[in-house]
């Protein structure tokens, strides 16, 4: 069962449960899958991986809404907002773990043959396209840096 179908029927779990709020941040997933399904070089059907970009881009919509909406002194808004980022977060693979993350980078580290801070572009191309959709590319970068410095 794809993303699209997963979450059609949670759509219609939410309906039958009256949950509101959880309804909509299902219905903002669907339409941005319908809309990603009408783009150029779609072909009507989404990939695995373009499913799961969609749903990292909402989420990431989601928080910085919500830490606009908490600088503007708005904490009802901020909080519906990180409500719906906590239910569309659901249907992203489970993050790996620091360690994990040191374990890749070394790796990288050692194939791409980096020593300083000044390939750190280097490594971080290719720590994002092999860990998409596992850890945020701005995480990524922060750690690449810090482990070229040491």
């Amino acid at each position: 069962m794809s993303l699209f179908d997963t979450v059609s029927e949670e759509i219609k779990k939410a309906m039958l449960a009256r949950e509101k709020d959880k309804l909509e941040a299902l219905r903002a997933i669907k339409a941005a899958f319908l809309l990603g399904r009408t783009e150029v070089g779609a072909h009507g059907e989404l990939t695995p991986d373009a499913e799961l970009k969609i749903i990292r881009k909402l989420v990431k919509q989601r928080k910085e809404s919500a830490e606009i909406y908490q600088q503007q002194a708005r904490p009802d808004l901020a909080e519906k907002e990180l409500f719906e980022a906590s239910v569309i977060e659901q249907y992203l693979p489970a993050p790996i773990s620091e360690a994990e993350l040191e374990s890749v980078l070394k790796g990288i580290i050692e194939q791409t043959g980096a020593t300083t801070e000044a390939h750190a572009g280097k490594v971080t191309g290719v720590a994002i396209r092999e860990l998409a959709g596992k850890v945020d590319g701005k995480i990524i970068s922060e750690k690449v840096k810090q482990m070229l410095n040491h």
